[in-house]
């Protein structure tokens, strides 16, 4: 069903979903929400003997399936066997052939993280020496682009259809209060349901080839449906498409039987039925978004989903309201206008939908960013800032609004006034009429004494002929003076200068809110803050994760880690000098994310050398400053392989034990 927009309405609509499309179309599957923090053989790493298998840790937990981690040789054969595993936390392994050639190997890897996103890439490691290898570490499919193009699509088309049916509805059971009489808001919030069940059922469909292979020709794969079903995300679609099972009921009250109630009593409880039932029914559709993508993971998800539900819902009282607000002034009948009232009604829910935004934005902000200098050193603060400004920008284009809704309820009493006069001249005018008309019908009177029974034979043959014309004349007439009154009101609600000012502020208010939308959009697509920072840091630090020795022989170990805790992640650096038999100088220091030296209550070190079952030797260095510990006189008995255990304890029941093999001596 489609909504008739005034044409300058209608080509900057178009303008505008340009621009969206536009932003959308630089968000495809890479953009991942977890990320790789570590990896055993390291990336570039060169080891001596071939390891019995690869690991691969990531910043959260992820979902693989049995091809999701691949080792190839140089010739591009697959090395590994078994099914990938997880050995610990967010440590997947899987086991390799064993006594592979020297030579160069890649891994590949495809996973989907804990809040809905795919993970791809490739890096490789070599056995005794470097060699050429024909195996490409893109990690990306070639035909990916469409898909990821019709999922995001598909995404930004799913959240303006919750916002257009879920504010809309609002708006006309909490602002107008008007229900079958008012087709262009009805037709409007039809669109958003129709919109909402079109796309998700689309996503259920892309999901299986978004996730895998990214190949137009799987997206109808039966199998991979079945598949889809059984994610998590797949559950909050198919719960989605229930939920609008009860909105599609709840809508066909709202424009059916809550208009047609006449007594007071009865629409004042259906009125608040249809409340309590709406918010639950919007509440469960936001749910399938938060219980699926960033808020159902990392720090406070037991907070952050339902701050996340929150969120939606003020979006769609405002977004979705201004938009039935701009059909109401732009597409309403001339007969039912919007009124002073409604316009007021929904001045104040905006001004509280915003107050709630700012809020649970600021806490969203928080909790996926973590750092300030994360706005300007991350796409994801980039694009908040973006939203941000895109948000500052329509309040100022809402607080406008404001002033004309001001200046409509000043105006009002005046109206009313001269409405009141009109009438009264008017009455007086047709009272003079009446009299005219009598007097003129007194002249043209027959004569007392002229033949009645001449008049009554052409009245009796007459009547039936004339009866049906006169009829059909007078309905004729009717029709066109009601058209006539119509055009009046119109044109005097059109020439009304308040209301032409509001009808301007409120469509550039959805015009911005249509490019926010799109922003939006890309945000969720987008890898966090806190976790690109993460896998930066880590990433820097995979090089010399194995040994870092320079001319002095000093040992530096970087290592990620995570207690699970609130403030438990950071990243530990080991510093071990000279790094040979012997007597050794050890310092330790704990880091955030961002790279500033933060305190934790505490830390130990042990060292292990399983090859000649010496160890574990415990250190416990003391506390020197601000994220700084030290150990002096730490003796390594021989040369080898060892491994390095560093316990990091962040309160008291937040305790992770972080582990790295180095050559010392």
């Amino acid at each position: 069903m489609t909504l008739t927009m005034a044409p300058r309405v209608r080509t900057l609509v178009l303008l505008l979903l340009a621009a969206a499309c536009a932003l959308l179309a630089g968000a495809g599957p890479a953009s991942a929400h977890a990320a790789v923090t570590g990896s055993d053989p390291g990336q570039g790493a060169v080891v001596d003997k071939a390891p019995a298998r690869i690991s691969l840790t990531f910043s959260e937990q992820v979902a693989m399936s049995d091809d999701s981690l691949r080792v190839l040789d140089p010739e591009g054969k697959r090395v590994d066997t078994g099914k990938p595993s997880n050995v610990s936390g967010t440590t997947y392994a899987v086991p390799l052939h064993s006594g592979l050639p020297d030579g160069t190997y890649t891994v590949a890897y495809q996973v989907v993280s804990a809040d809905s996103h795919p993970v791809a890439g490739a890096y490789t490691f070599s056995i005794g020496a470097p060699s050429k290898t024909s195996v490409s570490v893109s990690g990306q499919s070639a035909d990916d682009g469409v898909v990821g193009w019709l999922y995001g699509f598909g995404r930004y088309v799913s959240y303006a259809g919750f916002i257009v049916m879920a504010g809309g509805a609002a708006f006309v059971l909490a602002c107008w209060r008007r229900g079958s009489g008012v087709r262009p808001v009805q037709r409007f919030v039809v669109s958003g349901w129709v919109a909402l069940t079109a796309s998700t059922l689309a996503l259920l469909l892309l999901r299986g080839s978004f996730t895998g292979t990214g190949k137009v020709a799987d997206i109808f794969d039966l199998s991979l449906l079945g598949q889809v079903l059984q994610t998590k995300t797949g559950a909050a679609l198919v719960s989605r498409l229930l939920l609008l099972a009860a909105a599609a009921l709840f809508i066909a009250v709202l424009f059916g039987a809550y208009d047609k109630r006449e007594d007071a009593q009865e629409k004042r409880d259906l009125t608040f039925g249809l409340s309590v039932g709406g918010v639950v029914v919007a509440a469960g559709l936001a749910a399938s978004w938060a219980m699926s993508e960033h808020a159902s993971v990392g720090l406070q998800a037991g907070i952050a989903m339902p701050v996340d539900v929150l969120h939606l819902l003020a979006v769609a009282a405002w977004l979705g309201g201004l938009g039935a607000l701009l059909v109401a002034l732009y597409r309403a009948p001339a007969d039912t206008p919007v009124d002073r009232p409604a316009v007021r009604r929904f001045s104040r829910i905006a001004f509280g939908s915003v107050l709630t935004l700012i809020a649970t934005g600021t806490y969203q902000s928080w909790r996926q960013l973590g750092s300030w200098s994360a706005f300007t050193d991350t796409r994801y603060g980039q694009l908040l800032l973006a939203k941000i400004g895109l948000v500052v920008v329509m309040v100022g284009v809402a607080w406008i609004s404001r002033r004309w809704t001001g200046r409509l309820a000043e105006a009002a009493p005046v109206e009313a006034a001269a409405v009141r006069e009109k009438e009264r001249v008017g009455a007086g005018a047709e009272s003079a009429g009446d009299v005219a008309t009598a007097d003129a019908g007194d002249k043209d009177a027959p004569a007392a004494g002229e033949s009645d029974l001449d008049t009554a034979s052409a009245s009796d043959s007459d009547s039936d002929s004339a009866e049906r014309p006169g009829a059909e004349r007078a309905a004729q007439l009717a029709r066109q003076q009601a058209a006539r009154d119509a055009a009046r009101q119109k044109r005097m609600r059109d020439a009304d200068p308040n209301r032409f000012g509001l009808r301007r502020s409120v469509l550039a208010e959805a015009g911005i809110a249509v490019v926010l939308l799109a922003v939006t959009t890309v945000l969720t697509q987008t890898e966090p803050g806190r976790t690109e920072q993460e896998a930066k840091a880590a990433s820097s630090s995979s090089a010399s994760a194995s040994s870092d020795t320079g001319a002095s022989g000093a040992l530096t170990l970087n290592m990620p880690f995570d207690t699970g805790g609130e403030d438990g992640k950071g990243i530990v650096t080991i510093d071990l000098d000279p790094a040979r038999v012997g007597d050794n100088e050890m310092h330790v220091f704990v880091e955030r994310p961002n790279g500033r030296a933060f305190d934790i209550p505490e830390v130990k070190v042990e060292f292990t050398l399983k090859a000649k079952d010496i160890g574990p030797l415990p250190v416990v260095p003391d506390h020197i400053a601000t994220g700084h510990w030290s150990a002096n006189g730490v003796q390594i008995p021989m040369a080898g392989d060892w491994q390095v255990d560093v316990t990091v304890r962040t309160s008291d029941i937040d305790e992770v034990t972080v582990s790295k093999n180095a050559q010392i001596g």
